[in-house]
Formats: structure tokens, sequence, C-alpha cells
């Protein structure tokens, strides 16, 4: 909860709704009856179904002891995928799948159940060649059919015998998004992050500390490491309940079904790329940058987004299964001295640079930090209904990542900053920055500027955030959603653009270019 004094919200009374509703209690405060009318009957009907609160893992277990993945990300209604699994015990496991969504509160209903299949131990891979790659291809274990099945983010639960449990997260994509608000599952980003078989694009067996090691590609043919899906669960997951619970006409994609359809976001009303969306192909960068330039809306609701170029290629069981990205051996990337603006690196860097923030409105400066958010333009549209006075701050909102607004010629103009958090990361000085900007054809584009956004949806206090900052950021979001869901918000919202007011400071990392990571 912001500490002045002029906040509309009872602490107590909201915490009490919590502990009496159960999960999504956040989203109490957001009416769903007074946002934009004409969204798919099918979402409202969807979640209008009866829903199930137990889709969360009763017991994890050790490590290894039941695990899977899809052979793809992302199928159309009515397409079948196969499960690979691995079960330690040697015995046999179940698998449920959930979509998850609003549901009254339960955030997920079952859909598909499977009676139990005899599985056996698999055999755990060695990184393979100089991109020190590693691919389970493990033998197929189920085909699931997702005949009926609505598009939306899903979680297939696996329960060993043994009562271990594992997801699989799967998309079943929309065909065309035209006149919705898309939803992006940034595959691509969870897989750079996937330390399954000990090695990720950030480092190998020895942890942090092994970047040497580290895979120069991943594959998608293995599973997540963790529960299955800890990035969706975290990152994405509480935004996807709060735009079921509001109504809204939705579509859901994947990273790399952007990457595949240059088409795909035509005549979209806006894009929504989640939590943590760090990892972007040319291909799809492009394409969010035309759908921006004819008038879709686009929302980051988090910070780091696009901040590294990648290249998805061919592998395993089919395309698009490999995410390819050198980072600082970008010299080794095939491409190099070929097609540089291909090569895998971060997009503002050697050999083509190409900063984010011509699309983010931001650039990513740092990490990790904890900060207050300090709402510094009250009376803008996004904060409408949510009571906030200037200055009003939210305790640990900023962080661990953080996006600040630089006033060079790439940032997009007319800007408004509506928050301006001053921050320490790493002993320096700095600001992170929530940016909204609008575009000749109508778009508006909207970045929180922290990785903790999404996450505070779900009020638990996590990272020390007060469980009643989830009531700001969901009225907040919601504001965002339901205008951006209703056409080109620049129309009705036009970005008055106040930079001149925020002036750097000297020593200025993001001014000075310099890096502090």
């Amino acid at each position: 909860m912001g500490t002045h004094d002029t906040h509309p919200w009872n602490r107590r009374r909201f915490l009490g709704a919590v502990a009496g509703t159960g999960a999504g209690a956040f989203l109490a405060g957001c009416s769903a009856g007074d946002g934009p009318q004409g969204g798919p009957a099918a979402v409202t009907a969807e979640n209008e179904r009866h829903g199930d609160h137990d889709w969360r893992l009763a017991r994890q277990g050790p490590e290894h002891a039941v695990e899977g993945y899809a052979d793809r990300a992302s199928v159309l209604p009515g397409e079948p995928f196969r499960l690979h699994v691995s079960v330690a015990a040697g015995s046999g496991f179940r698998a449920e799948a959930f979509r998850m969504g609003w549901y009254g509160g339960a955030q997920a209903r079952r859909v598909w159940a499977a009676e139990r299949m005899p599985c056996g131990a698999r055999p755990l891979p060695r990184p393979g060649g100089p991109t020190r790659t590693v691919a389970a291809a493990w033998p197929v274990s189920a085909e699931v059919p997702t005949r009926g099945w609505p598009e939306g983010a899903y979680l297939v639960r696996l329960t060993a015998d043994s009562g271990d449990q594992r997801y699989v997260p799967v998309t079943v994509r929309s065909a065309q998004t035209a006149g919705r608000l898309v939803l992006v599952n940034a595959a691509a980003t969870w897989q750079a992050y996937n330390t399954w078989g000990g090695h990720s694009l950030y480092h190998g067996p020895g942890g942090k500390a092994d970047y040497t090691a580290r895979s120069l590609a991943v594959s998608c043919d293995r599973p997540y490491d963790g529960d299955g899906a800890r990035l969706f669960l975290t990152y994405e997951q509480p935004a996807i309940a709060l735009a079921e619970r509001l109504g809204l006409p939705l579509a859901y994609v994947t990273s790399m079904d952007v990457d595949r359809d240059p088409g795909l976001l035509r005549g979209a009303h806006a894009v929504v790329s989640l939590g943590h969306d760090e990892y972007w192909t040319p291909a799809m960068r492009t394409a969010v940058t035309a759908a921006r330039d004819a008038g879709t809306n686009v929302a980051f609701l988090g910070a780091n987004a696009c901040f590294r170029r990648i290249r998805l290629e061919p592998a395993g069981t089919s395309d698009r299964r490999l995410v390819v990205c050198y980072k600082t051996d970008w010299r080794l990337d095939p491409l190099a001295g070929h097609d540089d603006r291909a090569v895998t690196t971060d997009w503002r860097a050697a050999p083509h640079p190409d900063p984010e923030n011509s699309l983010t409105g931001t650039l990513y400066e740092s990490n990790p930090t904890s900060a207050d958010y300090v709402v510094t333009e009250p009376g803008h549209w996004l904060f409408e209904d949510t009571g906030v006075a200037r200055g009003a701050r939210f305790p640990n909102l900023v962080g661990t990542e953080y996006d600040r607004v630089n006033s060079g010629p790439r940032t997009p103009r007319p800007l408004d900053i509506v928050a301006h958090s001053p921050l320490v990361c790493r002993g320096v000085r700095s600001f992170a920055d929530s940016g909204y900007y609008t575009t000749a054809g109508g778009a508006g584009v909207f970045n929180t500027g922290t990785m903790r956004w999404v996450e505070s949806l779900k009020g638990d206090g996590t990272h020390g955030i007060p469980p009643a900052t989830a009531r700001f950021t969901a009225q907040v979001t919601a504001n965002v959603l339901r205008a951006f869901a209703a056409g080109p918000a620049g129309r009705d919202h036009p970005a008055a653009d106040n930079l001149g007011a925020y002036h750097p400071y000297e020593g200025d990392p993001v001014q000075a270019h310099e890096h502090l990571w």
C-alpha cells in the first residue's frame, strides 16, 4: 500500500476480502460490467463455466521425479499435440489439462484428463555440439486431442504414481486476431531461462558463475525446470486472469507464432507483452512495429522487453524449436559478417545496434533493485479510479529489472512519463519510468517499466509488495486493457509529452549510454 495519507483503500477490509474469497481476490475491485462491449461471447461464456480450484501442484517432489514437454509450443483448436514424459520411479503417470482464465476466481478449468499411462525413467541428455544444446529427444508418451478446447493458455499437469507433479505449458492459439486484444505467451523467453539439463542461455552446470559454459542455443525439446511453468505462472497467468475477468475480446498466441506468421497481428486492436518478454526475433519486432504503425495498441506489462535479438531454427520435432542467442559471443554466430541484422546479441549492441526503445518507449537499464513505485501524473487517464495523488508510493513495486525513458532521438514522441521512481542499482542512482506514447496512426503504447507489475496482481506479498498494491495495479491494468481493446487509444487519449520536465542529472547512466550490469 502507498505511504501517502490520501489513499482511498482500506487495507484491513481488502485483506479480509482476500482471506474470505480465496485465489484471485485481488481482482474483486475490477468491475467487468463497465468495459467495452462486443467481446467474443466465447470468452464470457467460457468463464461462466465451473472452474477447478485444485489446478495447482499439490507436491512437486524431487528433481526429475516426473517431467515432460510438448512437441509444439502452440496448436490451433482441434489440433493434437504429443507429450514426452519421464517418471523417475519407472511406474506411471496421469495427465490433466487446465485452461487458465478467471472462472469466478478459480482461475482454471479442467478440460481434459487421461487415464493412467505406464512410463519409465528417460535418460538425461548431455549438451551437444558447439552451442552446448540440451535436447531430450524422448519417445512419445501420449497424444493429446484438443477437440472442443477454446483458445487460451493451458497447463497440462502430470501426476506420477508417487504423487509428484509437474506442469507442461501449451497454447491453443488464435488463427486470426482482428478486432481483438492479443495476449502473447513469451515461450522464447521461457526457454532462454530454462536450466533443465544444466544449461540455459545464461549459465552452465556451475550456476550463475559458469557463464562460459552456457548454451548458445536452447532446445524446446526438453522439460522446463522447477515446477514446469515458473515464468508463465509468475509473469503471465495473473494478467490472463484479469483480462478474462474483464470479458474482453481476447486472442492467444506465442512469440513463436508471431515470428512464423507476419500477418498474424493484422487488424488486432492491441498486442499485450506480458511481464517478462525479453527475447525477440527480427520478424517479431517487425510484426509488432507494423501493427503499431497501423493503429494497433501495444502494452508492455513488465520491463526488459525486446532486449535480446534471437533466431528460431528447426530442430527435433518441428520448426522453431531452437532458440539461438550468442550474446557476447556474437562473433561466433554463423551469420556474423554475412547478415549482421540477424546476428543474435542484444538489440542495442554491435554489430547492428537497434535499441528497443523505438518500439517500447523505454530502455532497459539494469538489475537488481527494489524501490518504491512513485506516481507523478495522477490525473492521467491510466490512473482513473485509483484515487492516487501526486507522489503516491507503492513499496517494492519497482524491480528486480527496470526500464527508463531516454530523451534521445529514438524515443517516440509525444510521450508521457506517468511514474518516475528513484532507485539505486549497483551503486548508481537512477529512476524507473512508466511511459505512454501515441503515434500518428492512433496507436497508444504503454510500458510499466518494472518487471514486478504482473507479479503484484496476485496480492500475495511477494518481494515485500504490500498486498493492497494489487488493487492499484489491477485497476491501472484494467484501464489499459479496456481502452486498448476498444481500438486506437491515441484518438481518445493522445499523449501530451512531458519529457521536458524530467531533466537527466549529471552522471545519468542512460544519457551516458553506460551499462550497469
